[in-house]
């Protein structure tokens, strides 16, 4: 009869006791919860009309007054290849009066430039907006009351048609860069432009061009 094999160890169960697990899991979703941003419902601010009777073809004058209308384009070689410096020019009012021609600007914050003529143009508006900044600033309101109440300001001056405020017209050509739309579109929102919108060029846009040119559209 064999003798049995003193050396070999005795096995045993593994067991892991993982009831400490569920108290650590436990504080870890409480934790993420308390300092997870729940999601906020997406709301559209609407502009409505304003109540106040105003004459309509005053209205239109108005209106007429505050449309300013830039053309962005691109300087094309011989080849047709588009240029790395852009061109940019505007227009105030409808672009049919007596005389009326595009006038050059650039990019930047200058009082001659994009940025600082928006915001003379919207100067009543940005004293408004930076009156709140100076509250935000000192912690006197918190973020989403400062944007709230940015939105609100912006929403007033829509609905006041007698208000001095830029109406923007963007007309980019077919040699313009994505990238200065989306410039554009930059421009507008530090500026707190409440009113502009993307359109293709008419014909009074393609006249006034040509003259300015040389050239017409699309013309190499």
């Amino acid at each position: 009869m064999a003798k049995k094999d003193k050396s070999r160890q005795k096995k045993f169960d593994t067991r892991i006791d993982f009831t400490p697990m569920v108290d650590m899991n436990m504080l870890l979703i409480t934790f993420f919860m308390l300092c997870t941003t729940m999601l906020k419902s997406q709301t559209l601010d609407l502009a409505l009309p304003t109540n106040d009777k105003v004459d309509k073809e005053e209205e239109t004058k108005i209106q007429e007054s505050n449309a300013i209308t830039f053309i962005l384009d691109a300087t094309v070689d011989k080849t047709g290849q588009k240029a790395s410096n852009s061109k940019l020019y505007y227009y105030t009012g409808q672009g049919n009066e007596e005389g009326a021609a595009l006038t050059d600007i650039t990019f930047g914050n200058g009082k001659d430039q994009i940025r600082g003529f928006l915001q003379e143009r919207n100067k009543d508006l940005l004293k408004e907006v930076n009156k709140l900044k100076e509250r935000w600033k000192k912690g006197e309101i918190a973020d989403t009351t400062y944007n709230n109440e940015v939105k609100k300001a912006q929403a007033r001056q829509a609905q006041d048609l007698t208000a001095k405020r830029p109406i923007v017209i963007i007309k980019p050509t077919a040699n313009a860069c994505y990238a200065d739309v989306v410039r554009m579109l930059d421009e507008m929102q530090i500026s707190k432009v409440s009113t502009f919108m993307l359109q293709p060029l008419n014909k009074q846009d393609s006249t006034l061009y040509e003259q300015k040119v040389g050239h017409a559209l699309g013309a190499k």
